[in-house]
């Protein structure tokens, strides 16, 4: 006979574990701090929108600083003209400095200030005479004395420079001849992509970047950051084995010509670089004539500002010979302007450049009109 089993008892269940201490904290943080990223991510996205909304509304406001900064500009160079006392341009004027007054007498109305508050906004304006600068358009004889001065100054080998010189006239005249050892069409079809030769004249001059060659060094200038002396004097001496001298000034061609004024340099505006590639002109020279444009002005003329070129002629060491070559390349008014307009609407900018040509004190025509 078996004996019955006892039925067996059912086991205890174990208590559960409390959590350990702190968690329910630390998921609370991580809660919040997933929360506020969130909400700052919402705050500078509408932030951003609010602000790209109000720039979007300052459109029309800037647009018409930019003009009114130009109509400003036409103005000032206006009524440049007025003072008989200055038949000349100068950088101690106020068309220069930004501050001064226009005309004979100290009539308030003339006064002339930099920065210009107007509605909702401002402007401040700077006008740069181009007459400071040589013309690369000038006509082909003018360029064959100017530019192997130039490139000489800039320390390019004469035999460096022959051809690049002809390249250059080869880029601008309408025929498809080729100066010797220049280039046209034929040659650039075929570069990687293939291009043809402007045959025209130069409307800005990074057009040059595209001529047989032209380098960076010669084109900014060792003043460039993008290229510095060691990388200059690295590849002259790879390829031109010291032919040629390091250049005596850092500046590139960029530096000395424009693509647009009358054609003749203003002795009283133009830096020392340009004043040395005027033919037969020395550092020496560059120096006095400069040195004397910078002087104060002066009612009799005897010092200060060049009131007409055959004044070079009371310089000491400038001599009679030299002021009759450099003559018709030279003046003392100058007549094109470039602009520029930096507008600003409640912290929203944007900067307007204008070409500005001044025939007289009622014409002063709006050339070109562009903005960035």
């Amino acid at each position: 006979m078996r004996t019955a089993l006892p039925a067996s008892r059912p086991r205890a269940r174990a208590a559960p574990r409390p959590a350990p201490p702190g968690i329910a904290m630390v998921i609370v943080m991580i809660s919040i701090m997933v929360l506020s990223v969130l909400a700052a991510g919402f705050a500078f996205s509408m932030k951003v929108e609010t602000k790209l909304a109000r720039n979007a509304n300052s459109e029309a406001d800037l647009e018409w600083l930019g003009r009114s900064g130009v109509e400003y500009a036409r103005w000032v160079l206006g009524n440049s003209l007025l003072n008989p006392q200055q038949p000349y341009d100068s950088l101690d004027q106020p068309w220069a400095t930004g501050y001064g007054i226009l005309g004979p007498t100290n009539n308030p109305i003339g006064e002339v200030q930099k920065t210009i508050e107007l509605g909702r906004g401002s402007f401040t304006w700077t006008i740069t005479d181009l007459e400071r600068k040589f013309n690369i358009n000038s006509p082909e004889p003018v360029l064959q004395q100017i530019l192997p001065q130039a490139l000489n100054l800039m320390g390019v080998s004469p035999g460096e420079s022959t051809a690049l010189i002809n390249s250059i006239l080869d880029w601008t005249d309408r025929d498809d001849q080729t100066h010797v050892e220049g280039a046209e069409s034929r040659y650039y079809e075929s570069s990687d992509p293939p291009y043809f030769a402007k045959n025209g004249p130069i409307d800005d001059m990074a057009e040059l970047l595209f001529v047989k060659g032209m380098t960076p060094e010669i084109y900014y200038g060792l003043s460039s950051t993008n290229y510095q002396p060691s990388y200059y004097s690295q590849q002259r001496n790879r390829f031109v084995r010291g032919r040629s001298p390091m250049p005596t000034v850092a500046v590139g061609l960029t530096d000395l010509f424009t693509p647009i004024s009358t054609g003749r340099v203003n002795v009283n505006t133009a830096p020392v670089e340009v004043l040395m590639v005027l033919p037969g002109v020395n550092e020496i020279i560059a120096n006095a004539i400069h040195s004397r444009a910078m002087e104060p002005s002066d009612i009799s003329g005897l010092t200060g500002p060049f009131r007409t070129v055959d004044q070079l002629r009371s310089l000491p060491d400038v001599p009679l010979e030299l002021v009759r070559l450099i003559q018709p390349f030279c003046d003392v008014r100058s007549k094109t302007f470039q602009v520029q307009i930096d507008a600003d609407v409640g912290g929203y900018k944007r900067t307007f450049f204008a070409i500005l040509g001044r025939n007289n004190q009622r014409d002063v025509q709006i050339l070109s009109f562009y903005w960035q």
